[in-house]
């Protein structure tokens, strides 16, 4: 009796052990047919400005996006989006002004942030017009390498490129000239406000139709994942929270054949803190999503050595706020 039960357990062994290894080797659906953001097997990865580089000019202004692309040779804009009281999308990172530009006046930047304690003192850009918020100086904030705000006093904000930066005037400057520029954005807006961004973004892209196929959407509105699924299927999106953890965890499982995602790409950080920390700057990682035809990347890296790290990891993208010292990187290896 012992002899069978061993043997059955031997074989139900074997055959877990066979499972395993036919998953591992049969190759998974792919999320997406094209992906634009996967690098060519052996090709560096592509350089994304952060907020359109902030380390380097004035974040989200036209004046870094321009900076970028033309001058330092970036790959993908990346930033996050809003929608103004009267329904344009424009870029910024918070969802208030006040730290960017001189919209309080001429005060210091910790005055400023002192102030913004008090939410009821921040200037939201929900409840502002696109005319009222290109009046101000988004470049006030910034300094330069010797800590000089060489952009405090500049009074014509549009000719100088610091005004606030809106969807389409984006799409404008860049389509007859980088026809391959790629764009990484996340819907801020969540609710009703989220939905009507969705579809302003949409009907932009429309205008501009290569650039719809070179743009992928995130959020971390569970509403808004939804909407872009259901209404704009065509769009790539980025993977939600949950859904990234998901994946990396089928991944650290070696289960991912059963993942049923359809995200584009894997933008992560090179660890999670959960109380203990997880590594997420592996090869394998990077391997098994490559396996889907996903995108691997990392944020927001300004370490010279991290990026070394993840350039030889062969991951597909850094997101960066300092441009210039990334392609400084990436030109050791060509």
């Amino acid at each position: 009796m012992k002899k069978i039960v061993l043997k059955i357990l031997g074989i139900l062994v074997l055959i877990i052990i066979g499972f395993m290894v036919v998953i591992n080797v049969i190759p998974p659906k792919k999320n997406v047919e094209n992906n634009p953001f996967v690098v060519k097997k052996g090709d560096l990865p592509m350089i994304a400005a952060h907020r359109g580089g902030g380390d380097n000019n004035p974040e989200n202004t036209m004046l870094a996006f321009r900076e970028a692309v033309n001058t330092i040779g970036i790959h993908i804009i990346e930033s996050d989006l809003y929608l103004t009281k009267d329904g344009y999308l424009v870029y910024n990172h918070d969802s208030y002004i006040d730290e960017t530009c001189n919209v309080n006046g001429d005060i210091s930047l910790e005055e400023v942030e002192a102030l913004c304690e008090t939410e009821e003192n921040r200037h939201f850009i929900k409840d502002m017009t696109l005319a009222e918020l290109e009046q101000y100086n988004f470049g006030y904030y910034f300094e330069n390498e010797a800590g000089e705000r060489i952009y405090k006093d500049v009074t014509d904000v549009e000719a100088a490129g610091l005004q606030i930066a809106t969807v389409d005037k984006l799409f404008e400057e860049f389509y007859e000239s980088n026809p391959d520029l790629l764009f990484i954005v996340e819907i801020k807006n969540g609710e009703e406000l989220g939905y009507e961004a969705c579809r302003i973004l949409y009907e932009t892209l429309n205008a501009y139709p290569e650039y719809k196929n070179q743009i992928v959407v995130g959020t971390f509105h569970d509403e808004i994942e939804d909407e872009l699924k259901t209404k704009y299927p065509e769009l790539l999106r980025g993977a939600p929270t949950g859904t990234a953890a998901k994946f990396v965890l089928t991944q650290y499982l070696k289960v991912n054949f059963f993942d049923k995602s359809d995200f584009a790409c894997l933008q992560i950080p090179t660890s999670y803190d959960l109380g203990i920390e997880i590594a997420l700057n592996k090869e394998t990682l990077i391997k098994r999503a490559h396996r889907r035809n996903i995108a691997v990347q990392y944020w927001t890296i300004n370490d010279p050595d991290e990026m070394r790290e993840l350039i030889e990891l062969g991951c597909d993208c850094i997101m960066t706020d300092n441009p210039v010292l990334l392609k400084s990187v990436l030109d050791e290896y060509r």
